[in-house]
């Protein structure tokens, strides 16, 4: 059984990356905080009995099934709206928050880092580009792909998060890592 410190140091750890994971998949960061803080709750509420080494594979899956959620929500609520048309105002300073670039800028301030301006620069417009592009991949790949290689799991864990065959994962893998080399390479980014 996992400590009440074991899960809340697991929860600060995998935050920002499954918060990412979420803004990828839904495309909107308040709906991406949202879905986090969702599955977090109910890891915490419904698993916090298990030890802590089933904890990223229960996450994970957890995480994937609120993202589905949201997703049906959506599909529900827009077919009321479009119903009712004219319900949806939308907050243009909300839209445009960026949560990771706070988090960013928290750890530029506490780092003594002495990276240059342009090097910086540089750095910050490929990480876009590779943002953008993970972002055109299918989701399926997405997921597998962040899964894999953003949180390091491997591949019949990735396979149980995301209910499938090992060779599903490997395939969606495969074929999202030679979708971001073609697209990057098209760019002119070599990595």
């Amino acid at each position: 059984m996992a400590t009440d410190k074991e899960l809340s140091d697991f929860l600060n750890n995998v935050e920002r990356r499954a918060f990412k994971q979420a803004v990828y998949a839904v495309r909107k960061d308040e709906a991406a905080l949202d879905v986090v803080q969702d599955a977090m709750i109910k890891l915490a509420e419904k698993y916090g009995d298990k030890s802590a080494a089933e904890l990223p594979l229960l996450f994970q899956r957890i995480l994937q099934n609120t993202i589905r959620d949201y997703f049906r929500r959506e599909k529900t609520r827009n077919t009321w709206i479009s119903l009712f048309s004219g319900i949806g105002n939308t907050d243009e300073e909300h839209e445009n928050f960026d949560l990771l670039e706070s988090y960013d800028a928290e750890e530029e301030n506490q780092s003594t880092n002495t990276e240059s301006s342009a090097d910086k620069l540089e750095r910050m417009q490929v990480l876009n580009i590779i943002d953008e592009e993970v972002q055109k991949l299918p989701t399926r790949q997405r997921e597998a792909f962040l899964m894999r290689y953003w949180e390091d799991m491997d591949v019949a864990e990735t396979a149980a998060a995301m209910g499938c065959s090992e060779g599903s994962v490997k395939t969606h893998c495969s074929r999202a890592t030679n979708a971001l080399a073609q697209s990057l390479k098209a760019k002119g980014i070599y990595l």
